[in-house]
Formats: C-alpha cells, sequence, structure tokens
C-alpha cells in the first residue's frame, strides 16, 4: 500500500529520486516488470468463432441424421442435412465477426504519450515504456499513465468516474493517508486510465501494466465466468428431448417392423424416414437467421450486440443493475439552481448546451437585469479554468467539469469570459483552489479599482464574508443572516446539489500587494450555486416502461448515497434509502436477498459489491442485465446474463466484458432492446411450435400407416423438403412476426419455463394427429382406388405440405385471432406462403422435381380434395382462441408471473 508512506519512503522503496531514471534503468526494469499494458486474453480467431456455431445438441443430431443417412444410403438426404448445418454456421459466424469488428472500430487508447523525466530531463515517450520509479509530469487535458504517487500537485483534480464512478473530480493533494483509507479517497494518488481535468502534478510511478488498479480489476473481469444465455440453455434441452424422442421412437418402429416380417432394408427406411421426421433439421437455421435478423434491428435501436443470442438475454431480462453516472446521468455536471439572496433561480437546458432560460417563481427572467444574478454568474466565469468548445460530438468541456458548469450557465445568460476580460482589465494574480483551501480567488483590474472573484465551498466561504448583496443593496452579515444562509445550503445540498458558494471584494487601486490573508476577507456574498450531474431527459420515461414490464431497476454507483437518491428520485427509482458498500459488505446472502426486496440504490461500491448482487439475484433466479461504462462496471459486466456497456463513453475494459454495446450511450435504449429481445424469443416460440408440430405430422403419418400395414407413406428425401425448404421458409417468416400489443405490459418470463409448456405441447400434440390422420386418409383413399403407389404417396406428400401451410397462421398467436392481430399485419409470412405453395406446385409438375422427389402430377380435384380437408384446421384454430380469450377475461389468475406470451 504506497498511499500511507511518505514522499521519502515511496521514492527509497521504489530506488528512484526526483530526477527520474537513467535509460540504462530504464531497461532494467522494462526487463523486470515488462511493458506497462494490459494483459489481454487470446483473442478469439475467426476461425473459433466459426467453429463456436457447431456448439449445440441440435447441431449434434442434424450431425448423427447425416452419418445415417450416409450408412443407408441415402446420399442426397446427407448432403442436404451437412448443407443446412454448414449455412446455419456461416450465418451466425458473419453476424458475430461483424459484431467484433465494429467493436474493434469503437476501441480507443488509454494513452498515447506521456511526460516523464529521465535522468533530470523532461521528454515525451510512448505509455508503453514507463516502468515503476518513473517521475511522470501530469497536466490539464491528459490520461493517468500509470498508478502514481503524487510528490507535487498545484491545483491538480482527476476524473476518476471511470475507475470508482464518482461523478466529481477528485482534488489531489500530497499528505500521507491511513492505511484503510478506501480507494475513492486515495488522493495522494493519481491512477492509470482517469483524467487530469484542472491543474499541475508530478509523481512516481509506483504500479504498471496488469499491476494498477485498473489492471487488477481486468484480471478480474478476465477470471468471471460468463453465464449462457436463457435461449441457448432452453434449446439444448428442447434438443436433448428431441434426441431422446428421435431415438426412441425410430427403435419401437423397427421393432414393430421387423415383429410383422417387413423387409430389414424396408425397415431402416422407414426408421431414418422417422428420425429424419422428429428432427426439425431448418430450427437451428431459422433460430440463427431470425436471431441476425435481430441483430440489424437492435443496431436501429442503437444497440450493438457481440453476439447472436444477446438480445433474447436482454428480453429475458427481469432486473437491470444499472451505474448511475455516464448510464442514467450526462456524466456533465450542470448548474440547476441559483440562490442570491432572497430569490431562488431555476435554470433550465440539460449537459454542456449553452441554452437555457432563468425562472423565477416559474417566470421567465432576463440575468442581464438582475444584478445578483448577473454579479453571480460574472464571478462565476471569471474565477474559473474551464474552456468551453463546439465539436463533431458536440459541446465539450476542458478542465473541471464543475467549473465547466459556471461557464455554460453564463454564456446561457450570454455573459461570455471574452468580454468582460480583455486587456483594459487583466487578471493581475490568482489564488489556486486546494483540497485544503476549498477555494479559488482571482482579481482583476480595472480602471478605477481592483476586484476579486471568489467561489468555494460555502462551510468555508460564509465565514470570510462581512456583508451581502440582496436587491441592488449591501447589507451587513450578521449572525442571524448566516444562520438562514448556512440553512438554504443545507436545504439545497439535501437534494443531492453540488453547492458552490461566490463572492466578490473590491479593492482599492492604492494597494499593489496581494496576498490570499489579505483579499480573501471582507468579502461581500453573492449567493450559491446548485450543480449536478443531471439525469437522461429520456431516462424517467424508460423507467416507467421498465416498471410496466415488470422489470426491476437496482442502481449501484460509486458516488455518495445523498447525491444517489437524488437522481433516483429524479428518474422514478423508488428506494427508501442508499446503502453504502461498506454496509453491503456486512451483509450475508440471505440479509442481502431481504435488503434487495426493498432497496434499489447502493452507493459507494467498488467492483466486489456489484459482483456479489449479481452473483444473489442470479441464485434467486433473476436474469441480469449490467449496464455501465467504467472499468470498475467490468467484472459484473462480464457475470451478469447481459452486460451493457456504453460505446461513446465506455471503457474498452467495459466493452470486452460486454455482450452489447449502446451505441448512444442512452438508458432508454436498453428498454427499447427489451422489447425487440421479447419480440425475438415470442417468435422463436411460434415457429418452434410450428416447426414440431409439423414434424409430429409427419410422425403420425409414417407410424400411422407402419400400424395400418400400408406401404412407406413418406420419403426421407420428401420430408427433407418438407423439414428444409417448405416449413424452413415460413417458420423464418414467422419469425419476422410484429411485436404483440402488450409486449412490454406483461412481466418478464420466468427461466425455468420451457419453450413448450405441457399445454402447448397438448395443442402441437392435437394439431400433429390432426394432420397426420388427414394425410393416412389420403394416401389410402388414392391407395385403395385405381391410382399408383406413385399418385398416392404424391396426395400424401402435397397434402401434408398444404395443411401445414394452413396451419402456420394458429401460430401466429395462441391468445389473439387473426382478426385482432391482422392478417396482412406481417408480409413477409403471405409471400413465404405463396412462395412455398408454388415450390410444391413445380415439385408436383416439373421433371427435375418428380425424379428427386418421385412425384406426378395431379388434377384439379385433387387439390380442391386437400384444401377442403385443410381448411377446418384454420377455422378450429381460431374457434379456440376466441373462446379460450373469452375465458381469459372472464377470469385472470392472480400473481401469474409467466403467462402464454403467443
Amino acid at each position: 500500500m504506497w498511499h500511507n508512506l511518505s514522499p521519502a519512503e515511496v521514492l527509497k522503496r521504489l530506488k528512484t529520486d526526483i530526477q527520474g531514471l537513467t535509460e540504462e534503468e530504464v531497461q532494467k526494469r522494462l526487463a523486470q516488470y515488462g511493458e506497462n499494458k494490459l494483459e489481454k486474453k487470446k483473442r478469439v480467431t475467426p476461425w473459433q468463432i466459426f467453429f463456436n456455431q457447431f456448439k449445440s445438441v441440435l447441431i449434434a443430431i442434424l450431425f448423427a441424421a447425416t452419418l445415417a443417412s450416409f450408412a443407408i444410403g441415402e446420399i442426397t438426404d446427407a448432403f442436404t442435412i451437412l448443407a443446412i448445418i454448414i449455412l446455419n454456421a456461416i450465418l451466425g459466424f458473419t453476424q458475430e465477426y461483424k459484431a467484433e469488428k465494429a467493436l474493434e472500430a469503437l476501441k480507443k487508447m488509454l494513452a498515447l504519450k506521456a511526460k516523464v523525466v529521465r535522468a533530470g530531463v523532461p521528454v515525451s515517450i510512448d505509455t508503453h515504456f514507463i516502468v515503476p520509479g518513473d517521475i511522470v509530469i501530469l497536466e490539464i487535458g491528459e490520461k493517468v499513465p500509470a498508478d502514481i504517487y503524487l510528490l507535487e500537485v498545484e491545483s491538480l483534480q482527476i476524473d476518476e468516474s471511470a475507475l470508482t464512478g464518482e461523478s466529481v473530480p477528485v482534488s489531489k493533494e500530497t499528505k500521507v493517508l491511513a492505511e484503510d483509507t478506501p480507494l475513492a479517497e486515495r488522493k495522494n494518488m493519481a491512477f492509470m486510465g482517469t483524467i487530469v481535468t484542472n491543474g499541475y502534478g508530478r509523481g512516481v510511478v509506483v504500479a504498471t501494466g496488469m499491476q494498477t488498479e485498473f489492471g487488477r480489476i481486468a484480471r478480474l473481469t478476465q477470471e468471471v465466468k460468463e453465464e449462457e444465455s436463457p435461449l441457448k440453455k432452453r434449446l439444448d434441452v428442447l434438443g436433448r428431448h428431441i434426441g431422446e424422442i428421435s431415438l426412441a421412437i425410430a427403435v419401437l418402429v423397427v421393432v414393430l417392423g421387423i415383429v410383422q416380417k417387413r423387409p430389414l432394408l424396408e425397415m431402416l427406411l422407414v426408421g431414418i424416414s422417422l428420425a429424419v421426421a422428429v428432427i426439425p433439421e431448418g430450427l437451428p437455421a431459422v433460430v440463427t437467421m431470425t436471431l441476425a435478423l435481430g441483430v440489424r434491428n437492435m443496431v436501429k435501436r442503437n444497440c450493438l450486440l457481440r453476439n447472436l443470442t444477446a438480445s433474447e438475454g436482454l428480453g429475458a431480462t427481469s432486473v437491470i443493475c444499472t451505474d448511475k453516472t455516464g448510464t442514467l446521468t450526462k456524466n456533465e455536471m450542470t448548474v440547476r439552481v441559483i440562490y442570491v439572496p432572497d430569490k431562488f433561480y431555476e435554470v433550465t437546458g440539460e449537459g454542456y448546451e449553452p441554452t437555457g432560460r432563468f425562472l423565477s417563481d416559474a417566470q421567465p427572467v432576463d440575468p442581464l437585469k438582475e444584478l445578483g444574478l448577473f454579479l453571480l454568474l460574472k464571478t462565476g466565469v471569471l474565477c474559473n479554468r474551464a474552456v468551453l468548445k463546439k465539436t463533431k460530438q458536440g459541446w465539450q468541456v476542458l478542465g473541471d467539469p464543475t467549473e465547466g458548469a459556471l461557464v455554460v450557465a453564463a454564456n446561457k445568460a450570454k455573459i461570455f469570459k471574452k468580454d468582460i476580460s480583455c486587456e483594459p482589465c487583466p487578471l493581475i494574480t490568482e489564488f489556486s483552489f486546494t483540497s485544503v483551501r476549498k477555494r479559488m480567488t482571482v482579481v482583476y483590474h480595472y480602471p478605477d479599482k481592483n476586484i476579486a472573484y471568489v467561489k468555494g465551498a460555502p462551510e468555508i466561504l460564509l465565514p470570510l464574508c462581512q456583508q451581502y448583496l440582496e436587491n441592488g443593496e449591501i447589507k451587513e452579515l450578521t449572525q442571524t443572516e448566516q444562520k438562514r444562509f448556512n440553512q438554504v445550503y443545507q436545504d439545497m445540498a439535501s437534494r443531492g446539489l453540488r453547492i458552490l458558494a461566490v463572492a466578490y471584494k473590491e479593492i482599492p487601486l492604492e494597494i499593489t500587494h496581494f496576498t490570499a490573508e489579505l483579499v480573501e476577507k471582507n468579502l461581500i456574498f453573492l449567493g450559491f450555486t446548485g450543480i449536478v450531474d443531471p439525469p437522461r431527459p429520456e431516462v424517467k420515461t424508460a423507467m416507467e416502461k421498465a416498471k410496466k414490464a415488470g422489470i426491476d431497476v437496482i442502481m449501484m454507483t460509486g458516488d455518495s448515497p445523498l447525491t444517489a437518491m437524488a437522481i433516483a428520485r429524479e428518474v422514478g427509482l423508488f428506494s427508501p434509502k442508499a446503502i453504502r458498500g461498506a454496509e453491503l459488505e456486512r451483509l450475508d446472502e440471505f440479509s442481502l436477498r431481504e435488503t434487495l426486496r426493498k432497496t434499489k440504490v447502493f452507493a459507494r461500491v467498488n467492483p466486489a459489491h456489484k459482483l456479489k448482487v449479481v452473483e444473489v439475484l442470479q441464485k434467486q433466479g433473476h436474469i441480469t442485465a449490467m449496464t455501465g461504462d467504467g472499468v470498475n462496471d467490468a467484472p459484473a459486466l462480464k457475470k451478469a446474463n447481459v452486460g451493457i456497456a456504453m460505446g461513446i463513453k465506455g471503457t474498452d475494459v467495459a466493452k470486452e466484458a460486454a455482450d452489447i454495446v449502446l451505441l448512444d450511450d442512452n438508458f432508454a435504449s436498453i428498454v427499447s432492446g427489451v422489447e425487440e429481445g421479447r419480440r425475438e424469443y415470442d417468435n422463436i416460440q411460434k415457429f418452434t411450435r410450428y416447426l414440431l408440430s409439423s414434424n409430429f405430422a409427419e410422425i403420425v403419418a409414417i407410424a400411422g400407416a407402419m400400424f395400418l400395414k400400408l406401404p412407406l407413406i413418406l420419403l426421407p428425401v420428401q420430408i427433407l423438403w418438407m423439414n428444409l425448404i417448405t416449413d424452413g421458409m415460413t417458420a423464418l417468416a414467422l419469425g419476422m412476426e410484429p411485436p404483440a400489443k402488450d409486449v412490454m405490459q406483461r412481466p418478464p418470463r420466468d427461466p425455468q419455463q420451457p419453450i413448450l409448456s405441457k399445454a402447448v405441447f397438448l395443442v402441437i400434440l392435437t394439431i400433429g394427429i390432426w394432420m397426420g390422420g388427414l394425410t393416412i386418409f389420403s394416401f389410402a383413399h388414392y391407395l385403395g382406388g385405381d391410382s399408383s403407389l406413385a399418385k398416392a404417396r404424391t396426395m400424401a406428400f402435397t397434402g401434408i405440405i398444404i395443411f401445414e401451410k394452413i396451419n402456420v397462421f394458429n401460430f401466429r398467436s395462441l391468445r389473439f385471432n387473426l382478426w385482432d392481430i391482422g392478417f396482412l399485419s406481417n408480409p413477409f409470412l403471405i409471400m413465404a406462403w405463396l412462395a412455398t405453395v408454388g415450390l410444391q406446385i413445380m415439385a408436383v409438375y416439373l421433371p427435375p422435381f418428380q425424379h428427386i422427389l418421385h412425384t406426378v402430377p395431379l388434377s384439379f380435384t385433387d387439390w380442391s380434395l386437400i384444401f377442403a380437408l385443410g381448411i377446418p384446421i384454420l377455422i378450429a384454430g381460431e374457434i379456440f382462441k376466441f373462446f379460450r380469450k373469452k375465458r381469459q377475461k372472464g377470469y385472470q389468475k392472480p400473481g401469474a408471473r409467466n403467462q402464454e406470451k403467443n
């Protein structure tokens, strides 16, 4: 621990001095400690991304079906299944590889160059070549290149929000601190990756690379085990069940055939037909393509997915654990309230945009005509080092964000430093802000007098004031008035505002020697400014949407409890109190579970605290999403089911750990992403149910014909045609269904809920038996007449495809009728339906298709019979939904978390 050592002890331990290291010593230390950069986990290669696409139970079953097809000589079937496996892998690879490339484009380096003292000479070097013992010079606007013990500071302030979550820059000092001082309060240290916002500093490097605080968090992030997505878990369970059913049915039917003394080759053909019928070959490809299309939709909602299943995971989220600084707030300090005796002004506008109004009692006022307000704003902009400038990314402040807030407020009033500080009225002296003085003073020369402008902490500045300005009149500051102003200050601070007091003093021209003791006494008090890092304007609406969708939001920040609670109130996040990280650390798992039921705000937390909360929530069965932008968020981002990093202000470590990168840093985009994720999962359920109902109909047809001692009703190649071509197209179109009208008015689904519930399985079973029975009827009807086996098999083959195409409309929703959702609301399904029916017509009439699929032409009467048998399937489905809807309106089960959503 370096912060509790004296400067002399630190230099002695590091075997260096203020003249810096020699080049020879630097080379030795580079060999000993290595370069000053973070170790990165071995990057996933394109080949690894490609082969990861095959890690699925369903894909394994398809490989087994391919081998079985080869074994019995069905070469066409085998190559068809193999082609669909490879197509699925290519689709998945393309999307994930593009996401990785997009993330690379978002990355920014921590620092490029740093100023160090080597052998007494200041030089600029690549940050990678900094070593422990180097003397580093820190200046405004620079990133700190390593962990540094500060030897010298002058008004040095550092923005540590990326590391600690603290929204206000930390004023640095050189005194020795206690050993147990928390990271966020180590004022004699500067940490790698943080930014100098004000002043100057010089210090000695105590840690580089992975030994820095930044590096420790990066290592912790790498050690955290990633959670599988809910969809992958559910699909793997479904895949295992399908595999078991496939094997059981195939074996059962083959044994039955042998008992019936059928030829062994025929029974092997029947067995493979059944295995192919049970397996929804198109399902992996349709799931992948649906998720791939979802990637495009998520980008439109400003969410960049790093893996395909991230959006579905976001849709399942039941708790969002969010950072405050830069996520709920803009990370742009803003003057919200101004008090001048005896009047309050509200300042409108957001962030660093220099546009807004000044309101008194909700009425607009002109700051240039309000003397007290004008002098306060003038003092704020003159007693200031910050610069406001417009860039391609928008308005930015160079310097301390709090000082930047004063500049922005003055600019809103059309008060500009360049207009009121000029050559005839120069700045003649300055007494800088330090953590001990807690105030800053500047003295300007005017033709008839000098004027000191002062700002600082209210508890420091008020006792230095002897008078105050009220309604244009200077009055004596009595003890009673002191108490009154102190009460105003405390009331403002209780609202989570950072308060600065402002004063001024006229100094006669006769005084030419200025000292802080002389200038900073008998001041005239002008008022207070209330400064806050404001919430993003869209966050409150997003919070309301999340609440309606049954999603809990928990704020975890490194900021103070007072500030955290103030922001929580503004954005509509209710919590009885804020719990500090130190309190959280003392809670056991049971106590923390109970606390999380009511408490939604945690302050002064560190990475370990965030991980602890996420782990407890996951043990309770919650699907957690963690949002953040800082290095301190990275371990929890990786541990959460869905990690969401900020794309603009987020650090590289946070982006690496996340599943989703927000391109606009907008909390509202997360809620929009939840809606898209829910839509995707709903649609995956729809087409999975549809495909399985089709496959079950095929099983009923094949097994039923077998029991009735009929010839083989469907050939393996015909089943593949149905599963991959005709069913696959309509299933993919089902994946493009628009969201249900109540998608964000229902609670999150239970993460343990299977893709197929018992009720839905009964629906699939019923429809499958119905369609399979109709197929057997068509086959037997033609087989018993003058038609050939080829004609009967063509009727069965075409009939089951048309029955399935009619049935697809049943699975657009199991709750709403077609007239509720709109028959044409999914034009892709209509196009897919027409295309698949057209393909089947080609299969029946075109010679090349007839040869491959073993079909013969059908007459108009044959087609009429098929549609006559199939239409009642849709009518029955609509009647079922109509009465089910009426029953649900009459009875709503209380407290049900999970409903049938489709």
